[in-house]
């Protein structure tokens, strides 16, 4: 299924700008950006995984991780493929790092979506695995009817997005697990092909919108495991605000293109757990222990 999205502007010679996250990419006929699911089609960008996701589950909701959101709960997860970060340490690199064609997916559309919802007794809707924002268009039409029913509307993002477009998505975003990956703009470049402040800015544009947040930093040994950067994360943290939201520590595993790395020491993520405990983060959790 092909989409018409709103945030892109022609260029000269036939491309585009696809103006939905701060790369930017610019985009001839018949090519895709960097997420590999936003099509330049005559001049036009087209999202070829609008009401096509990839992956369906039924998930509890401290797997997303949301411990501080209606624990307890279920929420039905879904995927469409594409990313518009190259994590070397990707989990979901099989649908995350591929294009649409390079998988299966369900034709489903958003009222089927939230029918599915109903039917299955889930209080909520989970848009994760991949990156939900690289399927905006998407999120917002299911999120809007999500709402009219009663739903809640979840996001497990990297948060890699320019914000006109979230500004459209907040007014139906209830809670969030954004991916804070490292504390340092060159590490975000060389393990993730992005940049750290908008990552940033989309934080605190969640809180300011009274989305309920909170934020996970997977811990990679000789990577971001630096305990002074750490330490000026959750002072960062603090300063803003974030004192009184949850902040996931998640052990590493080789994955991906970080096959030559070691799991990430046990003490490493409780050092890290102190610090932030000291910095006053008043809820901290150890994740994949």
């Amino acid at each position: 299924m092909f989409m018409k999205p709103s945030y892109f502007k022609r260029l000269d010679n036939g491309q585009v700008e696809c103006q939905l996250c701060p790369h930017h990419c610019r985009i001839a006929n018949g090519r895709t950006g960097i997420c590999r699911s936003r099509r330049n089609q005559d001049g036009v960008l087209v999202s070829e995984v609008y009401g096509t996701p990839c992956s369906l589950a039924i998930d509890p909701i401290e797997k997303k991780p949301l411990y501080h959101f209606h624990p307890g709960s279920t929420c039905l997860s879904i995927a469409c493929t594409g990313c518009n970060f190259r994590c070397l340490n990707c989990q979901n690199h099989e649908i995350s790092q591929v294009a649409p064609d390079d998988v299966e997916h369900y034709n489903l559309a958003h009222q089927q979506l939230i029918d599915l919802c109903l039917e299955h007794h889930c209080p909520g809707i989970a848009y994760t695995y991949t990156e939900p924002l690289t399927y905006i268009e998407y999120i917002i039409d299911c999120a809007r009817l999500a709402h009219e029913k009663g739903l809640w509307n979840i996001l497990v993002t990297a948060g890699y997005v320019c914000q006109e477009p979230l500004s459209d998505l907040l007014p139906y975003l209830d809670a969030a697990n954004i991916d804070l990956k490292s504390f340092s703009d060159d590490i975000y470049q060389r393990i993730s092909g992005g940049h750290l402040q908008p990552v940033l800015d989309t934080i605190l544009a969640m809180k300011e919108a009274d989305v309920w947040v909170e934020l996970t930093n997977l811990v990679i040994p000789t990577v971001n495991d630096d305990m002074e950067m750490i330490r000026r994360m959750c002072r960062w943290m603090v300063d803003n605000g974030l004192a009184d939201n949850p902040l996931h520590f998640s052990r590493f595993f080789p994955r991906y293109k970080l096959q030559d790395i070691p799991p990430t020491p046990i003490q490493t993520l409780k050092t890290a757990k102190q610090i932030a405990e000291e910095e006053g983060i008043k809820h901290v959790y150890l994740g994949n222990v």
